[in-house]
């Protein structure tokens, strides 16, 4: 299972801070909560956590990480920051054959492009492929075991929003 859940929203009350150091808004840390609370709910356990170094991601990963404690790999990675398509897929396609999770937490505009590159069945597709909100959880499933992802082959099982989870 690939899930890819963007940066809840940050702020931009200081326009002199760098991109990368921008944290979460008040509205980004509740929507974190909200998705805490969703990945809880649903027994979301990845086995690997790859997120971005930039502030807000790492914020959005804080608000839950406690329940990946005990079970996850996690790894804060620079490279992830705005990374594209080609550089997600590599970085999940690097991943051991054993493992069966992962969660990936960036940006967009790479975290859409990669799902939507991803996916090619699914009752939510066509919202997935219009927007990708900040806070937003996308759940694929692939038939093949391992991790060799191919453009539309992934099913959509969920896109979770936050404010529709308010």
């Amino acid at each position: 299972m690939l899930y890819l859940l963007r940066h809840a929203k940050s702020s931009w009350d200081a326009p002199s801070i760098p991109d990368h150091d921008r944290p979460l808004n008040d509205r980004g840390r509740r929507a974190a909560a909200v998705m805490g609370d969703q990945i809880n709910t649903r027994g979301i356990r990845p086995e690997v956590v790859l997120c971005s170094t930039a502030r807000r991601a790492v914020e959005t990963l804080e608000a839950f990480s406690d329940m990946f404690a005990e079970s996850a790999d996690v790894h804060i990675e620079r490279e992830l920051y705005l990374a594209g398509v080609g550089e997600l897929t590599d970085r999940v396609n690097e991943l051991s054959q054993h493992v069966g999770s992962v969660m990936l937490i960036g940006h967009n505009p790479g975290m859409h492009d990669f799902a939507a590159t991803l996916a090619g069945r699914g009752d939510q597709l066509d919202g997935l492929r219009s927007k990708f909100p900040t806070g937003a959880l996308a759940v694929l499933e692939f038939d093949q075991e391992g991790w060799d992802l191919k453009p539309g082959t992934g099913n959509l099982r969920e896109f979770l929003l936050p404010r529709a989870l308010e």
